[in-house]
């Protein structure tokens, strides 16, 4: 039995919580990933799995084991990595995950800028707006919006994103403008809904020391950033868009920005990753590109 072999298998099994989505992500055969959890544990004499028709969970025995795989598999990826970093450049498939309107409009028309750096990676990238979860659809790492939950995940913080209140000029002259946020109730307002939760996303307002937090009953909403925007220039109501998809709008005068005297609260922009990725040279190679990405776009800042 190869060792270090069996140990990275019973990490995957561990964190997909089964032995089919665990062969799955390692393109292997099932009955292969079981034989090597088997001959593993008859090595250890211990019981590193229980085992039921519907699930496995690991036992306590499995557990200590389990810390002690992902401590030993790190340094081992760590050292070859220094070893290699001088003579070779990161290779092999990348799964990212991005929210729709990041993806589209910033990430992917800077990645031949990254395929220039990186030409031995392999990338397949999900555009989406809803939680994925990243050890159970064997992703590498996600770019999220928002404040995190506490989780295992490896959160580093790339920058932030700006909201601006906006509508089309066509819309403003029909219905008025609000100088208030209080008057959006007199206006139709086209609500994000959270694929999280199905809520749909309030809206915060904050101007000298005063906050106002509003939910609006419009009569569209969207779960998709591009969706909302397109919406918007439809001119289907008033919007909260980022300001990485309305300002090029501003400026053609597509849209018009209301409400411009009260602040609203950025929301941090993060990339995850679970433990057992964070010394993979292709992640490492996709988290400090992404980084320096943002770091250089102005709608991005971290003020």
């Amino acid at each position: 039995m190869d060792k270090l072999q069996a140990m990275e298998v019973f990490v995957h099994v561990v964190d997909a919580g089964g032995f089919t989505r665990a062969a799955e992500q390692l393109h292997m055969p099932k009955a292969t990933v079981s034989t090597l959890i088997q001959a593993l544990e008859n090595a250890l004499s211990v019981k590193l799995l229980n085992r039921t028709t519907r699930q496995v969970n690991v036992t306590a025995d499995g557990a200590a084991y389990y810390e002690h795989c992902l401590r030993i598999l790190a340094d081992i990826r760590d050292t070859e990595d220094t070893l290699s970093r001088t003579h070779a450049s990161p290779s092999g498939r990348l799964r990212v995950e991005v929210p729709s309107g990041i993806g589209q409009r910033l990430i992917i028309p800077a990645l031949p800028d990254f395929y220039r750096r990186y030409p031995d990676i392999t990338m397949e990238m999900g555009c989406g707006d809803r939680p994925v979860h990243l050890i159970e659809e064997g992703v590498d790492c996600a770019v999220r919006g928002g404040d995190l939950p506490d989780s295992s995940l490896i959160a580093r913080r790339i920058g932030v994103l700006h909201f601006i209140t906006c509508a089309t000029p066509a819309y403003l002259e029909t219905h008025g403008r609000p100088s208030h946020p209080d008057e959006l109730t007199r206006h139709q307002c086209i609500n994000y809904i959270l694929s999280s939760s199905k809520q749909v996303l309030a809206w915060d307002f904050d101007r000298e020391g005063v906050s106002l937090r509003k939910t609006h009953a419009g009569r569209f909403a969207v779960n998709s950033s591009e969706a909302l925007m397109i919406a918007g220039l439809a001119g289907l109501g008033v919007m909260r868009l980022p300001s990485f998809l309305a300002n090029e709008h501003l400026r053609s005068g597509r849209l018009e920005r209301v409400l411009g005297d009260w602040d609203t609260a950025p929301v941090p922009l993060h990339v995850v990753y679970p433990q057992s990725r964070h010394l993979s040279a292709t992640v490492r190679a996709f988290v400090e590109w992404v980084a320096e990405l943002f770091a250089g776009n102005v709608d991005m800042g971290m003020a």
